[in-house]
Formats: C-alpha cells, structure tokens, sequence
C-alpha cells in the first residue's frame, strides 16, 4: 500500500546527489584576485602576457596562490588583499598602460568541479561588496552633438543643390541659416524638409537678412533621448565585460539615468576608468609627399601627424578628419574577398555621400582608417583607393585576426553614438561588509531552520523529524538549482530563502495533520498514511499556485531586489513541493510501508473526540 517503485527512489537518489554536487562549490568561498586585460584591440591576452605577469610578480617577491590564463585577460589568485594590492600596483607599472589591471575576487572552488560545471551562485552587491555608480546621459550634450551633424549635413546639402546662403549659426537648440532673399530661402527649406524629415522650420527676417531655423521635432528630441540612454547601457555592458565581473547589474532607471552596479570589483577608479570608455572610428588621407624620414627624425610637417599602421610600417597622415564613426549605423565582423578577418560598416545616408565624394576625388592615393581608444589613435588599415565606392558600405580588413575583427565591430557599433554621461552618484561596498551581510543572512536561516527542527521533531515525532530531513532536502535542491542557474543572490534572496523554510514545512504540518485526522476517525495507520498524503495534496497545491501566482508578478513587474526576491521564491515553491510531497512519501514508505501488522505510527498524541473516549 504505501511503497513506492524503483524509479521513484531513483529520482530521489538522483536529485538529492546533483543537488549536493552543485551546491558544493558554494562552501569554497573566494578569494583576491588581480585581473590582467589588454586594453587595445591589437594587445593579445595568450602565453606571453601569462610569462609576463610571472616574470613580474617574481620579481616583486609576490606569490600568487593561483595563475590561469582564460579568453581575455589573465587571473592571479592571491592569499590576502595586502599581495593583491600590491601585485596590481607592481603589475601595473610594469606593463602600462596597454593593459588593464584590476583587483576581483575569485572563486576557491576545485578545478575539477569548475570543469564539470559545477560554480558557485552569483553574489549580489550587499553580499559580495563592490561598486554602486548612478549615472546620467547628457542630454544637452546629445542635442548640441546632433546639431552639429544636422549642421555639416545642411550645408552640404545647400552646396550641392546650388543654393546660395550667406552664413549658418548654432545654439543649443536650433541651427539657423542666412540668406539674402526669400527665394533663396523658400528653395533651402524644401530641400531641408525634403530631406530631413525630423526638423522643424521656422522663417525669421532679422533686418535685412532672412534666416530659417531649424529645431528638432519633440518626437524626434524624445528617440533620441530613449535611443541615447539605450546605446549608452550597451556600451557599459561592453566596457563591464573586461572587468570580469560576475552577474553585473546595467540598468534604465528613469528617462535619462543608468544604474551600475559592479559585484566584486574593489578598484573604484579603474571601474570609473572602463566605464568611461568608448571607441570611435576616423577616416584621413594619408601624406606620401612629405618627407617621412624627417617625421621619423621628430621633424613632422605641419598639417600632419605620424603613425605606425598595424603590423606595418610608418606613415604620415593629414590631420583634416574627413569621415567619422558618428556616420556609422551598423558594424558587423565578417570576412573579405580573400577569406581574411576583415569589418563590414554601413553608413548612413551623408555618410555614404561624403565616403563616395573622397574615393571619387582620390583615385590612386592611400586612405588610412583610424581606431580612436581611450584618446589613442591607431591606424588599422590604410588602403589604396583604386575606385570610387557608393551605397554607404566599406570594409576595412588587414592585418587582423577574427577575434580583432569582432572586438573592433564591437567598440564602433557599441561605442559610435553614445552620449556623453556623468557619474552623479557613487557607492562602495566593502567586502568585510558584504560578508558581515552574509553571516547575518545564514545564521538567520539557520536558527530558524533550527528552531523549525525542534518544533516537528517535538511535536511529531519520527514524521516531524522526516519533515526535517525534507526541509533538509529542500534548502539543499534551492541552493543547488540557484548555482545550476547562476543567479545573483542578494539580501531580499536570502530572506526569500527563509521565508520559503517556513512555506515548505507548513505542507508537512498539513499531511502530518490530515494523518492524525485519519487515525482519529479509526482508519487503520497505513490507510491513514495514504489518505493523509493523497488528501492534502490538492490544499498544498492550491496554496503554492496561488503563491506562485504572486511570485511572477513580482516577477513580471518589480526590478532589482525585487526580481531576485522573486526569483528565489519561485524556485523555493517548485523544490518545496517536491520534497515535502515526494521526498517525505518516499522516507515514509521506507519506515512503515513493508511492516504488514502496522498497529501505530510515530506521529505525536493523537486526540480522539469526546464520544469515542467514552
């Protein structure tokens, strides 16, 4: 009557060992860690750095207690912050500012649980420590950046139409164009609304000169301010992505402000440092008639400048900047004619018009194409134009690898439109903190599941103490689904983890009850074990829908905090209905179900009514 199959045992066996494995990983702890990253897109992250940092921190008598190269950068585990810090600054030092040196945290855990997926939850801010920056897009900033293209455009657009203007001012929020007559002027602002369907004009005679001004439409004003914030988080979440942090938070937080939050990162001024960065392409003719050996001698010619192109030779290039990143919409990686890395953009319209009027005009001479980063410039390709090249999509290639080829179409899609930002709030989290946060956090949870155990155990007897060990299962499957999952545990996920302890024991007093009822009204002890648990289910499973009814909506509509509050509910409901359900049948069954004369079960007092005691 109460004995389960085979199967049902071994997906208890099963769930109970993956649940330990994953959540094992969680015991090691962590420990501090410097990061080496390159910060040039030509800068490679391979053996060589690895030899690098070891020759380093020999040198300085820094032993690392750990050091593993991993795609992007190299990690150096060391026993105390007082190793890391100094390790970042001799590190530092030693190799430049080619390469970023930032102090993390690192998991302990083993490497052969690390290579069989096995890693520990993700710790939020409040429990890890780190870094907390509000930060607010410069909307004037936007503005004044788009009338300045809308400016450049308007008078290419009136030199090529051939309409005379004597002159083009702009303000912060309008550009405003002369003209000596009104025929000129009727002509211009066709052409303009023809052409640029987001700007409002308006006639204005001032003596005897008659402008026009151009404003932005409030619609338009207001996707650029939407598109602005958005292409500012993607470039964050492009720039975070070298600090290697574990889970970070990167979000909108009302019209033009974005939340940062860094868990783990302890150096502030290189989290503000990466943040601030972006990157942004420059197209320049280069000078082959000036004397490069008097350039190499420190003799540059006026007008010019001199670089070295990647993997290549010197060369001059004129400092008249003729195409920039700011005309790019869209850069791909991908491969050219000859199967080799190569980037493909694609411009917009003026873009388009100003890349076909240089290759046109410049038939035979060389073009070199500019990566500006971290205000260094460097030339990635400087190409012969042998024909005129229309409908706005360029390549550059040369030189470069696929995985250049992608970071480089990264920090151009990424970084090409962002607005400026300015950091209006900044907080730090000490990590002594964060494990303050989490010591609290688990004596909290463990009292509690202490004082539950005491209470079923007491008051049930051997089904309260295989409650417990339910409970047990519980926390354990909630932990390790949380690791599987990899997702950031913060304050409110902890109080989520306590509350569902108590959620998950109230379906065990409801079985446990509705056995005791059994046994009151006679039924023999293993009829009332299957109809205590058959009949309360329907009531556990009522109660856990309705809460997880709530727990996505909370979901659905909170943010932050509150989605990790939700998060670990919601998964506390499902582990909970397994173990009280399923695992405390299968004990159960293990205990009482093959005794054939079962007279009593260990279930505490069980009260008879008045009539029967009789």
């Amino acid at each position: 009557m109460n004995r389960y199959p085979l199967w049902k045992y071994l997906i208890i066996a099963i769930s109970i060992l993956l649940g330990l494995f994953y959540t094992l990983p969680n015991f090691y702890g962590e420990s501090p860690a410097v990061q080496v990253s390159p910060l040039r897109t030509a800068a490679k992250a391979d053996t060589a750095l690895l030899q690098r940092v070891e020759e380093a921190l020999k040198k300085a008598n820094l032993v690392p207690s750990g050091m593993f190269l991993e795609e992007g950068g190299v990690k150096v585990r060391f026993s105390d912050t007082d190793a890391q810090i100094k390790a970042r600054d001799t590190l530092q030092s030693v190799l430049g500012n080619g390469y970023m040196v930032a102090l993390n945290l690192l998991p302990n855990s083993p490497q052969w649980l690390t290579s069989l997926g096995a890693l520990p939850m993700y710790l939020g801010l409040d429990l890890r420590g780190g870094v907390h920056f509000m930060l607010q897009v410069d909307m004037h900033g936007a503005l004044s950046k788009a009338l300045d293209r809308y400016s450049a455009d308007i008078r290419s657009s009136l030199r090529e139409q051939k309409i005379p203007y004597i002159g083009l001012d702009k303000d912060s929020t309008r550009v405003i164009v002369k003209f000596r007559d009104p025929e000129s002027r009727a002509k211009a602002e066709a052409e303009i609304k023809k052409t640029y369907a987001d700007l409002s004009l308006r006639e204005q005679n001032v003596g005897d000169e008659f402008h026009l001004a151009a404003t932005l439409k409030p619609e338009a004003q207001k996707l650029m301010q939407d598109s602005a914030v958005q292409q500012n988080i993607t470039t964050l979440r492009n720039r975070v992505n070298e600090l290697g942090v574990a889970e970070p938070i990167i979000q909108q937080a009302g019209a033009d402000r974005v939340v940062v939050q860094l868990p783990g990162v302890q150096d502030t001024a290189k989290a503000k440092d990466i943040l601030g960065r972006t990157a942004t392409l420059e197209v320049r003719m280069v000078d082959d008639e000036r004397d490069l050996a008097a350039a190499l001698r420190g003799q540059v010619p006026f007008g010019t400048e001199l670089y070295y192109e990647r993997g290549g030779g010197p060369l001059l290039v004129k400092k008249q900047v003729v195409l920039t990143g700011d005309r790019i919409n869209d850069a791909q990686a991908g491969f050219d004619n000859n199967n080799q890395p190569a980037v493909h953009l694609n411009l917009d319209n003026n873009g388009a018009r100003i890349f076909r009027q240089l290759t046109q005009e410049n038939v035979g001479k060389r073009m070199a194409i500019l990566l500006i980063e971290k205000n260094q410039a460097e030339v990635v390709t400087a190409p012969v134009i042998r024909e005129e090249i229309g409908g706005g999509r360029v390549q550059i290639s040369g030189r470069m690898t696929t995985e250049e080829a992608r970071d480089v179409a990264l920090l151009l899609r990424a970084g090409a439109l962002a607005a400026p930002m300015d950091i209006i709030e900044e907080r730090t989290v000490g990590p002594s903190l964060g494990a303050d946060n989490i010591s609290r956090g688990f004596d909290s949870t463990l009292f509690g599941f202490a004082a539950i155990a005491v209470f079923m155990s007491a008051y049930y007897l051997m089904f309260g103490f295989i409650s417990v060990i339910a409970l047990g299962v519980n926390l354990l499957l909630l932990v390790g689904l949380l690791s599987i999952l990899q997702a950031t545990l913060t304050l409110p996920g902890m109080a989520a983890i306590a509350l569902t302890l108590g959620m998950a024991i109230d379906a065990n007093v409801l079985i446990n009850e509705r056995i005791r009822e059994e046994l009151r009204n006679g039924v023999s002890p293993q009829a009332a074990i299957t109809s205590g648990y058959e009949r309360a289910f329907g009531t556990i499973l009522d109660s856990n829908i309705t809460t997880l009814i709530a727990g996505i909506a909370l979901f659905a509509f909170g943010s932050g905090p509150v989605k990790g509050f939700a998060v670990v509910l919601c998964l506390g409901i499902l582990t909970s209905m397994f173990s009280a359900v399923m695992v405390s049948r299968g004990m159960v069954n293990l205990v009482y179900g093959n005794r054939r004369k079962l007279e009593r079960v260990s279930i505490g007092q069980v009260w008879k009514p008045a009539s029967d005691r009789r």
